[in-house]
C-alpha cells in the first residue's frame, strides 16, 4: 500500500496522484438519473432498479462493474459527499464528475472521529482528490475545523485552563508565533479584574493568552475566543442537565484557535492577534458573588447579577484589550446565551456587528460555504435592561427577553468604534449529519475565513 502523505493523514483524502487502487462513483440526482440511465447497459439499469435507487440525496447503489452510484441533492453543499466516509466500505474511491470546493470539504469533515478515549471501530473510505482540487485549503480547513472539534470534544479534565494554554503555545510554536501569557494574580496588574474574578475558585488559575503573528505592516485583525473550560454557573449553580455539556463552553476559543490555524497555514496577509481568555467558573469559598462588582479594563465597573453569565465577563476585558490598538476588524466567538440558541437554533452561528454591510457580507458567504450565520439586532433600545444602580454596567439583565442583544449590547460597551462582529454559537452539533458528526463543531469558521481572504487578499500558502 502506497504511504500517504502526512499532510493527508486524518483528512479523508488522498493526493490526486495517488496509485491506490480506487473504485469509481457517479454522482447522480433525481433530475439526472434518467439521463445516466439512458447511457448504462441494460443489466446496469436493471442493478439500479433492484437497488430501488432514486437520484435521493443519500442514496448509494452499486453498479455490475463494482461502480458506485451516489444520490445526490443539487447543491454544492456539505451534504453531497459528508456522508460517505463511513456510509461506504473501506477503500479508496475517485469522483467520476466534478464537484466544487465544499462539497469536496465535506467528506473531509465527514471523516472526523474524536477516537482520544474510544478505538475506532474502522477507518473512514478515502476519497482521490480530483486534479483540480485546491488541495492545500482542503487539508488545511479540515485540519482547522478538527483542531476545534478535538479542543471542544476533550473533557473538562484534559482541557483545563493550563491545557488550552499548552494547545495555544503549540499553535504558536508551529507557525512562528509570538505568545504571551498572564495567569492567576498578575491578571491584575494588566487591569483584567473581570477574567480574574471568573477563575479564582478552580484550582486551576485562570489566565489570558495573547498571540501575535504575521507582519507587522499589515493590516491588524484581531480574534478573541471565550475559555471557559467548564461552567458550573458558579453559585448561580446551573441544574444537571445545564451542566452536562458544559466542557463545551470553551467552543469559542476552540473556533478561534481553528480560524488562526487556518489564516497562518494558508499564510494570509494580516497581523494577526488571537485574545484567549481562559477559566473555570467553579465553586469554592472564594468564588464571586452575585452582587459584586468588578473593575474591568476598560475602566468600567460591573455589578454582577448573576455568576453563570460568566463568559461575557472573560470577553468584556479581551475585547478592551483588542479595541485598544484599533485593529481593522475584532472578531469574538463565544458559547454564550440559551437565547440564542432559542432564537436561531443549535444550526445557526448568530451574529452581531456593529457594521450592518459586514453583517451582510458574512451572512451571504455563510451561505455560500455551507456554514450558516443569521444576523441579529443590536437594539440599543434594550441598553436600559444593562443599567445599575451601584456600578456603571449589570453583567446579565434580570429581564427574561432579549437575552442574546442584551449580552451582546454588554460586550458593545467595551469595544471602541472598531468594526466588531460577534458570534453566539452553540459550537456543538447535537445531531449527525452529513459532513457534521455529533460533537464539538467549528461554527462561523469558514465564513469568517472566506472573508478576511477576500478583503486582505491570498497569501503564500
Amino acid at each position: 500500500m502506497q504511504e500517504i502523505p502526512e499532510d493527508y493523514l486524518n483528512s479523508g483524502l488522498l493526493p490526486a496522484d495517488s496509485s491506490e487502487p480506487a473504485i469509481t462513483l457517479h454522482l447522480v440526482s433525481a433530475q439526472t438519473l434518467s439521463a445516466f440511465q439512458e447511457q448504462r447497459s441494460d443489466a446496469d439499469q436493471a442493478w439500479l432498479q433492484r437497488q430501488s435507487f432514486t437520484g435521493k440525496s443519500g442514496q448509494i447503489a452499486w453498479l455490475e462493474n463494482g461502480d458506485g452510484v451516489v444520490g445526490r441533492s443539487s447543491d454544492n453543499d456539505l451534504s453531497v459527499l459528508g456522508h460517505l466516509p463511513y456510509g461506504l466500505p473501506e477503500g479508496s474511491y475517485r469522483l467520476a464528475e466534478d464537484v466544487g470546493f465544499v462539497a469536496l470539504l465535506g467528506w473531509g469533515l465527514g471523516s472526523y472521529r474524536f477516537d482520544r478515549y474510544k478505538t475506532a471501530d474502522r477507518e473512514p473510505a478515502k476519497l482521490v482528490l480530483p486534479a483540480n482540487a485546491d488541495a492545500a485549503e482542503l487539508l488545511h480547513t479540515i485540519a482547522s475545523t478538527n483542531l476545534t472539534r478535538d479542543l471542544i470534544n476533550t473533557p473538562a479534565q484534559d482541557m483545563a485552563p493550563s491545557h488550552l494554554q499548552a494547545e495555544v503555545e503549540a499553535l504558536a510554536d508551529t507557525f512562528g508565533a509570538q505568545i504571551t501569557t498572564t495567569v492567576g494574580d498578575d491578571l491584575l496588574n494588566l487591569n483584567c479584574g473581570a477574567i480574574h474574578a471568573v477563575g479564582r475558585a478552580a484550582t486551576d488559575e485562570p489566565r489570558l493568552m495573547d498571540m501575535l503573528w504575521g507582519n507587522p505592516e499589515h493590516p491588524k485583525v484581531t480574534i478573541v475566543g471565550k475559555g471557559v473550560t467548564f461552567d458550573s454557573g458558579g453559585l448561580n449553580i446551573k441544574p444537571s442537565g445545564g451542566m452536562r455539556w458544559m466542557k463545551k463552553d470553551m467552543g469559542g476559543a476552540a473556533i478561534a484557535l481553528g480560524l488562526a490555524y487556518l489564516i497562518m497555514s494558508q499564510g494570509l496577509p494580516i497581523r494577526l492577534r488571537v485574545l484567549i481568555p481562559a477559566a473555570e467558573n467553579a465553586i469554592a469559598g472564594n468564588a464571586f458573588r452575585p452582587g459584586d462588582v468588578l473593575d474591568t479594563h476598560k475602566g468600567l465597573t460591573v455589578e454582577i447579577d448573576n455568576t453563570d453569565a460568566e463568559g461575557r465577563l472573560l470577553l468584556c476585558d479581551a475585547l478592551s484589550m483588542a479595541s485598544s490598538e484599533q485593529p481593522e476588524l475584532i472578531v469574538d466567538y463565544a458559547t454564550l446565551t440559551g437565547a440564542a440558541r432559542g432564537a436561531v437554533g443549535a444550526e445557526i452561528a448568530a451574529l452581531f456587528s456593529n457594521d450592518d454591510a459586514l453583517a451582510l457580507e458574512l451572512t451571504q458567504l455563510g451561505r455560500s460555504e455551507d456554514d450558516a450565520v443569521w444576523p441579529m439586532p443590536l437594539h440599543t433600545g434594550y441598553d436600559y435592561m444593562l443599567n445599575s444602580n451601584i456600578a456603571d454596567v449589570v453583567n446579565s439583565a434580570a429581564s427574561p427577553y432579549a437575552g442574546a442583544v442584551t449580552a451582546a449590547l454588554f460586550l458593545k460597551r467595551f469595544v471602541d468604534e472598531v468594526p466588531w462582529v460577534h458570534f453566539d454559537i452553540m459550537a456543538f452539533n447535537i445531531r449527525k449529519r452529513p459532513g457534521r458528526p455529533e460533537g464539538g463543531e467549528a461554527m462561523a469558521l469558514r465564513s469568517v475565513y472566506r472573508y478576511l481572504r477576500q478583503r486582505f487578499g491570498e497569501g503564500d500558502d
